[in-house]
């Protein structure tokens, strides 16, 4: 899922390609889902947004939104897979050399805009998963952070750098009993910060992930408060291009889980490991990121849990003069309960439920 650092790199190319132009096409597609569970649908975009002068865009986390030169404005999320394309120019903050992503208009779309100027700017909203969310919120453009959604969500450690203070953040952290890892990712406490962040802030801090917030020291707390706004500056001001993000993060080197023969090291050769920490796959460096104080009992180690789900199969497997009745799972079924696992991670995260996710895909930036 798209996070702080990629939803600027959008921002950032909404500013340079369409603001100050007017919108003389925009086409739709309907979709119930998309448009329909925020309230929206595709023909009162349609209707919105022609005809108007894109004035502006801004962001709060990983809700983004395109300031119109009237009422209502359109306020975005691109789930676990969404994006928005503009023809000609580099949006994308991954390399791609498939075909089909150099198709104009692109598959999966669900509007299309179209500009005045010559030459004009094609941009469309694509999301081939459909847990993207489009909404209008009608209400003067400088006022949209006091309504649904945004209201509801906590500050942006970049747009609201002056609220995510070190105070702040001691605040939250004592406030609540839970992993320091699960309140990063709880959008309600703060905006913008997904896995990769979380994982990347907590390296840098020092920190482990299963540790719970009220147990940090001020030392701990000063260094989280650090490492939330270097990771996100440093992400930011290269538009989330991971090529240029610098060569000691975790990022660039905790790709090769799960692959055959690889293992995931620093250059300087400390080990990665990876736990689950309420539900979500986390990165660690236990060298650097030790335990210091009472951790969440319900973090397992993945390698640990993977034996003890083996253990489970062998003890419960039929005997082999009684044959089994279980049913291969068909890949519809395998798709429908990778959709609803996806759902649910859109859903907790919009509502801060973060404990209690399922599996998540990983959002890395794909070379």
């Amino acid at each position: 899922m798209p996070e702080l650092s990629e939803i600027y790199r959008i921002v950032h190319f909404i500013r340079q390609h369409l603001v100050g132009k007017t919108l003389t096409k925009v086409s739709t597609q309907n979709d119930d889902i998309v448009y329909g569970k925020v309230g929206t649908t595709a023909a009162e975009f349609q209707k919105a947004m022609e005809g108007k002068k894109v004035v502006g865009a801004g962001q709060q986390g990983k809700y983004f939104w395109i300031a119109m030169s009237s009422p209502p404005h359109p306020v975005m999320h691109f789930g676990m897979a969404g994006w928005l394309k503009i023809k000609d120019a580099d949006t994308y903050y991954y390399r791609t050399d498939k075909p089909e992503d150099k198709e104009w208009p692109p598959k999966y779309w669900k509007f299309l805009l179209e500009t005045d100027g010559d030459p004009k700017t094609e941009a469309a909203f694509v999301d081939f998963r459909r847990l993207a969310r489009i909404r209008l919120v009608d209400c003067p453009a400088d006022e949209i952070r006091k309504y649904t959604p945004l209201k509801e969500n906590g500050p942006d450690p970049v747009a609201d750098k002056h609220i995510v203070s070190e105070a702040w953040l001691s605040e939250k952290l004592k406030g609540k009993k839970v992993p320091v890892k699960a309140l990063l990712l709880d959008q309600a406490n703060i905006s913008g910060i997904g896995n990769w962040m979380g994982d990347e802030i907590l390296y840098h801090a020092k920190i482990h992930p299963e540790q719970y917030s009220n147990t940090l020291t001020d030392d701990q707390i000063k260094e989280l408060h650090t490492a939330i706004h270097y990771v996100c500056s440093t992400s930011i001001e290269v538009l989330a291009d991971s090529d240029k993000f610098p060569e000691h993060w975790l990022f660039k080197h905790r790709w090769s889980k799960g692959k055959k023969n690889k293992t995931s090291t620093l250059p300087n050769g400390e080990k990665i490991t990876f736990l689950t920490v309420g539900g979500r796959t986390s990165a660690v460096v236990p060298s650097v990121q030790k335990k210091t104080g009472p951790v969440a009992g319900d973090v397992k180690d993945e390698e640990a849990s993977s034996d003890e789900r083996e253990v489970k199969r062998k003890r419960t497997a039929p005997k082999k003069d009684e044959p089994s009745t279980k049913k291969p799972s068909s890949k519809r079924q395998s798709k429908q309960t990778a959709k609803t696992e996806d759902e649910q991670t859109v859903k907790a995260e919009d509502e801060g439920e973060v404990e209690n996710l399922g599996r998540r895909r990983s959002t890395r930036l794909r070379k």
